[in-house]
This record gives C-alpha cells, sequence and structure tokens, in this order.
C-alpha cells in the first residue's frame, strides 16, 4: 500500500501521542488506503458492467408499484446470495414497472459486495454475438461473457 512519507509522520504522531496498540496502529496506517482500494475496484467493477443507468435501490421508489414488486425479496436478490449459488433470476412484468431499475440496481449491489457482473439487452447481446459469428471470434467473446459471476440481460430496447 502506498504511503507518502507525511502520511506515515502523521499515523506515527499519532500513534505516540495517543498511546495506540499496535493494532490500532496498523489500522490507522493501512486502513485508509485499504478502503480507497476497494472503493476503485467497487468502480472499477461497475464501470466494467456497463449499466445504462446510475440507480440504486436507495434511490427506487417503492411506492410507485408496491404491490407488484416484493421490498423484502428484491433486497435479498441485493445481497448477491443467488450469484453466490449460481441460481438465475428472471425478472417478468408489465412494461414500466421498473423492472430494468430494479435489476441495474441489484446488479450495482453486486458489484458492491465484489461480483463481477456484465449488463446488456438482449438486442445488443444478439448484435455483440452475430458480429462475433460472421468474423469468426465466436468463441472468444464467449468465454469474454463466461467470465463474468452475473450476466444481465435485459429485455429488447
Amino acid at each position: 500500500m502506498p504511503l507518502t512519507e507525511a502520511q506515515l509522520d502523521a499515523v506515527l504522531a499519532r500513534a505516540e501521542h495517543g498511546g495506540l496498540s499496535h493494532l490500532e496502529f496498523v489500522q490507522a496506517l493501512l486502513g485508509e488506503q485499504a478502503q480507497q482500494r476497494r472503493e476503485r475496484a467497487i468502480a472499477r467493477r461497475i464501470k466494467e458492467a456497463g449499466f445504462h443507468e446510475v440507480c440504486t435501490l436507495a434511490d427506487f421508489d417503492w411506492d410507485f408499484n408496491a404491490q407488484a414488486i416484493n421490498r423484502t425479496q428484491i433486497e435479498e436478490l441485493a445481497t448477491g446470495a443467488f450469484i453466490g449459488r449460481r441460481d438465475n433470476l428472471v425478472l417478468v412484468g408489465q412494461s414500466g414497472v421498473g423492472k430494468s431499475r430494479i435489476i441495474q440496481s441489484v446488479g450495482r449491489a453486486a458489484c458492491a459486495v465484489g461480483y463481477r457482473v456484465r449488463y446488456t439487452t438482449s438486442a445488443e447481446l444478439l448484435t455483440d454475438l452475430t458480429a462475433h459469428l460472421a468474423d469468426h471470434t465466436l468463441p472468444k467473446q464467449l468465454r469474454y461473457y463466461a467470465r463474468f459471476d452475473w450476466l444481465i440481460i435485459d429485455e429488447f430496447q
């Protein structure tokens, strides 16, 4: 973990004056750097996912369609446990109920807990695979999609 001289001096001074234990000293020394590294990894996974919208479950209007959407169930999906179990997820419903926003929000939450996610629409996926079929690179592109923990395929848009 990279530290500047000033950062090291500040932590050493705090340890000396504050009487930090060894564990507290290591936490002070590495904690901020580790947190920044985690945040960069999450940002990288979110960027790689290719979400079309910036949306989270915290921003979701649960009252909009409360009869059709089970909040508890969606929040459980956001833990990513179903990805760890290698379960599939299919959201079906009428247009305009928030399926795309929910799925992208769950995908962002999955990125935050460490899963590699890729978001695409059915149309984009078919166009991409057809192009790779035409130039004889389909096996390589299939390996690309297979490396993700969760491939989200949204409806045609």
